[in-house]
C-alpha cells in the first residue's frame, strides 16, 4: 500500500491531484484501521536491524524482551515518572560555565556547547530495532538524542578523536568487506593452508557492556600513546573532563518512564563508538600479539572480530575461552569452520584454496530505490554500477559472478 503510493511520479501527481487526494484519504483510512488491529490484537509493528524490512510481533514478547535486555546488562536505572530534562539542561551550563571561569574551555566553547534556549533540547528516548536475522530475534537498543543536552559536547569530542583513533588503529581495523578482501589475499599467498580455520567472533553487547570509567580511561589512553598533550587548543585534560560529563548524562524516556544509564554509553550518541573502539583496542592487544606471533590474521569491525589462522580447532576453541578471562565486560562469542561470512563478504577454504563471493543475510531483501522515483538518474545507475562492482570485486570465479 505504501510502496504503490511512494512510487506514483511527482508529475502525475501534480496533473491529477484530486484523485491523488482521494487515494491519500483512502490510505489514511486504511493506516487508521491497521493502527486499530494492531491494538485490538496486541500486535506491534518495528523496523529490523541492518535491512528494510519491517517486523510484526506481539507487544508481550517485545515488552519480555526489552525487561530482560535491561535486566541482563543492569545498564540502565529507571527514574520513575520525574523528567531529568530541567536539571540536566542546568547542570550542563554550569559544569560547561565552571570549565569557562577555571580557563579550561575558551568563551568561544562555551558558546559553542551551552543550552542557550532550553526549547531548542530535549531528552532521548529509547527504541528498539530487532534483530531478525538472529535466532530469538533478539533486540538492539537505539537512544535517539539528537537533541539531547549534551550532543553538541559529543559531537565535538568525536570529532577530535575519531581521527586519532583511526590513525592508531589502522592496521588492524577495517570498515568493508572489500578491505579485509585484500588483506586475506596478500595473507593467503604464502599462509593459506588445507587445515586453515576462519574465525568469526561477536562482542557482545559492546556499547552497553563498556564501563563508563574505564572506558573514559581508555580515551586518555590513546592520547597519552599518541603523546598529545592538546587537540585543536583544547587541553587533553579537558577533553576527558568533558567525556566523563557526556557518559555519566545519558538520560532518556521509554514507555512512559525516565531511565538513566549507568553502564555503556547510548548507542546513538557520536561519542560512544570511539569510545568504545578505543575500549577494544586495548582490550584486543595481547590477542593480536598472539595472532600475529603464529602468522595468523586478524582485523576488527567495531564489535565484529575476523581471525585466520593455522591452529588445530580445539586450539584454537581453548584460545577463545581464555580471551573471554582477560576482561569481565567483555564477552565473546565465535563460529569457527573453513568458510566463514564477515561484513558482507563470504570467506571458503576449498582445499588450501581461497574461495571469496558476496554474502547477502538471510534477512536480506533486494529492494534500494523505485525506477520511477524522483531520485536523478545518475543515483539509480550508481545503484547498479556499485553493485556489480562489489560482486566483480569479491567473486573469485568467474562462474560465481
Amino acid at each position: 500500500m505504501l510502496q504503490n503510493l511512494h512510487n506514483i511520479p511527482i508529475t502525475t501527481i501534480n496533473n491529477n491531484r484530486p484523485s491523488i487526494n482521494k487515494i491519500k484519504k483512502n490510505y489514511g483510512r486504511l493506516i487508521k484501521r491497521l493502527k486499530f488491529k494492531f491494538k485490538s490484537t496486541n500486535t506491534i509493528l518495528r523496523k529490523t536491524d541492518k535491512s528494510k524490512v519491517f517486523h510484526l510481533g506481539k507487544v508481550d514478547d517485545y515488552t519480555k524482551k526489552s525487561d530482560e535486555y535491561m535486566e541482563k546488562t543492569k545498564a540502565y536505572k529507571c527514574l520513575g515518572t520525574i523528567d531529568p530534562l530541567p536539571d540536566l539542561i542546568r547542570r550542563t551550563n554550569k559544569y560547561l560555565l565552571d570549565l569557562r571561569l577555571a580557563k579550561w574551555i575558551s568563551q568561544k566553547q562555551y558558546e559553542q556547547l551551552c543550552i542557550q534556549n532550553s526549547n531548542d533540547v530535549e531528552l532521548a528516548h529509547l527504541y528498539y530495532l530487532l534483530k531478525a536475522h538472529k535466532p530469538g530475534t533478539p533486540l538492539r537498543p537505539i537512544v535517539a538524542g539528537l537533541k539531547h543536552p549534551t550532543i553538541k559536547i559529543s559531537k565535538l569530542l568525536d570529532e577530535l578523536l575519531r581521527p586519532l583513533f583511526d590513525q592508531m588503529a589502522s592496521k588492524t581495523m577495517i570498515t568493508s568487506g572489500f578491505e579485509l578482501l585484500k588483506h586475506l589475499q596478500e595473507w593467503s599467498k604464502s599462509n593459506l593452508r588445507q587445515n586453515t580455520l576462519f574465525c568469526t567472533i561477536d562482542v557482545t553487547d559492546l556499547y552497553t557492556m563498556v564501563p563508563q570509567v574505564e572506558g573514559v580511561l581508555s580515551l586518555k589512553s590513546m592520547m597519552d600513546h599518541m603523546k598529545l598533550k592538546q587537540i585543536r587548543g583544547l587541553r587533553t585534560e579537558t577533553i576527558i573532563r568533558l567525556s566523563r560529563f557526556v557518559m555519566q548524562n545519558n538520560y532518556f524516556s521509554y514507555n512512559g518512564q525516565y531511565y538513566h544509564q549507568i553502564r555503556g554509553g547510548a548507542m546513538g550518541s557520536p561519542l560512544t563508538l570511539t569510545m568504545a573502539n578505543c575500549y577494544m583496542f586495548f582490550y584486543e592487544q595481547q590477542i593480536i600479539k598472539q595472532i600475529n606471533n603464529s602468522g595468523g590474521l586478524y582485523f576488527r569491525y567495531i564489535d565484529d572480530i575476523f581471525i585466520a589462522i593455522n591452529w588445530p580447532a580445539r586450539h584454537l576453541f581453548k584460545q577463545i575461552d581464555r580471551w573471554n578471562h582477560f576482561d569481565e565486560n567483555i564477552k565473546l562469542s565465535e563460529n569457527i569452520g573453513s568458510s566463514a561470512d564477515f561484513l558482507d563478504l563470504h570467506i571458503e577454504n576449498q582445499d588450501g584454496q581461497l574461495f571469496t563471493t558476496v554474502y547477502q543475510k538471510p534477512s536480506y531483501e533486494p529492494y534500494y530505490l523505485p525506477y520511477n522515483s524522483v531520485h536523478p538518474l545518475h543515483m539509480k545507475k550508481n545503484i547498479i554500477f556499485t553493485m556489480l562492482l562489489r560482486a566483480i570485486r569479491y567473486c573469485s570465479t568467474f562462474q560465481t559472478y
